[in-house]
């Protein structure tokens, strides 16, 4: 293989150009990416680069001179696939870029509330961006009410870094209790209590009928007619895979582009990692996006053998998923997947001190843990994650 090229240059992409040149890949390598900017660290945007804590500078992810010998196609994003022998890749500009194989890390995009909901209106954001998240701090600055529409990890981040900027903060979720599709009904209540002790009011069951406002939004309607006053709204309902491009190339997508489990798609010479990927995961028997910084760094290695074997490279086999979110000065870790019915039980700490590790089973196996404020402990059940029942 002489040339590979890489579409999508954040931290999926970079970690795969690494991967390539340490794994002997010394042809000619393009990096491709629809943002201007170099590769820069995500997380931080709901957090500290919200707070004002870090810089742009702070978030970038390449070492101080660090050279992968690449060719940095920034600002232009790819619009469309070919194959063949090479593969070609369209790009908005016009341009094609060839390569016998490809990386596909084009990510994920912010969902919104669809259509005509507010898309019109100043004061309505979501968070994926350096852009974004500069935007919303500058709202956040002038403001005195918040609503953040969506009970998951970012919007948790924001009102964490909103409350402790002094502004009154609503949480509005569809689902009956708050961060439940993560961590399940009993948990997710749990780490809603730690927002509810620091002055955030949480609304579930509770599905947005639209936004009001001229010009700018003033506030949230819900479908029960209740309307919540809000100088800012943070949209945060999740992600949909960028993949859009792909359409027509014959690479098979489902939720994100369908993977085996050492990153190899549909297509020879094609392989796909970081959140736009569905690897397939064995213990689950599904394939699965895994949308956090962890398999965005390591499943790459795996990819690039890969690609450069021909598809022959045996999997590594995949680690949980892992994420962790600071707010209100404590740590909140999770690892592994969980379904409904699995047996959740604390093991440490307790609910009421917001302080506890929680371990969730199927089957008598360890499939996840959760952690607030227990590093320690966490690290040492987080080996656990899906080993044999009735190991150790």
């Amino acid at each position: 293989m002489k040339s590979v090229v890489i579409v999508g240059a954040s931290l999926a992409g970079l970690s795969a150009a690494r991967a390539l040149r340490a794994q002997g890949f010394g042809g000619h390598l393009t990096i491709v990416g629809a943002e201007t900017h170099r590769p820069y660290d995500r997380p931080p945007l709901s957090k500290e680069f919200l707070a004002g804590q870090m810089t742009t500078a702070d978030l970038a992810l390449e070492a101080d001179g660090e050279d992968l010998d690449a060719e940095w196609r920034l600002g232009v994003a790819a619009t469309a696939l070919e194959q063949g022998e090479p593969l070609r890749i369209t790009l908005a500009d016009g341009s094609v870029v060839e390569a016998d194989g490809v990386v596909i890390a084009t990510g994920a995009i912010a969902r919104t509330l669809g259509t005509g909901i507010g898309d019109s209106l100043a004061g309505v954001h979501t968070v994926r961006t350096i852009e974004d998240a500069s935007a919303l701090r500058a709202d956040l600055d002038a403001a005195r009410r918040l609503v953040v529409i969506g009970a998951g990890f970012i919007g948790a981040e924001v009102a964490c870094v909103a409350r402790t900027l002094g502004l009154d903060v609503t949480i509005v979720e569809a689902a009956p209790t708050p961060f439940a599709r993560a961590l399940g009904p009993e948990m997710g209540a749990a780490l809603a209590g730690l927002h509810e002790d620091h002055g955030v009011r949480l609304i579930c069951g509770a599905a947005v009928r639209a936004l009001t406002g001229d010009g700018r939004v003033d506030g949230v309607l819900l479908e029960d007619e209740r309307r919540l006053d809000a100088d800012v709204v943070l949209v945060a309902i999740g992600a949909r895979p960028a993949v859009d491009w792909l359409d027509g190339s014959g690479v098979r997508l489902g939720d994100g582009v369908v993977c085996d489990s050492d990153g190899a798609t549909s297509v020879p010479g094609v392989v796909a990692v970081g959140d736009c990927a569905a690897w397939f995961d064995p213990a689950l028997g599904v394939h699965l996006r895994v949308e956090h910084w962890t398999g965005a760094a390591r499943r790459p290695a795996t990819a690039a053998r890969t690609l450069l074997s021909g598809g022959a490279a045996v999997p590594d086999g995949l680690a949980p998923p892992y994420l962790w979110s600071d707010q209100y000065g404590m740590r909140v870790q999770f690892a592994g997947h969980t379904l409904p019915g699995d047996e959740v039980s604390v093991e440490e700490g307790d609910l009421a001190s917001r302080r506890f590790l929680a371990v969730y089973r199927r089957e008598g196996r360890t499939v996840a843990v959760l952690g607030i404020d227990q590093p320690r402990s966490f690290t040492r059940w987080r080996r656990r994650v899906n080993e044999p029942a009735g190991a150790r």
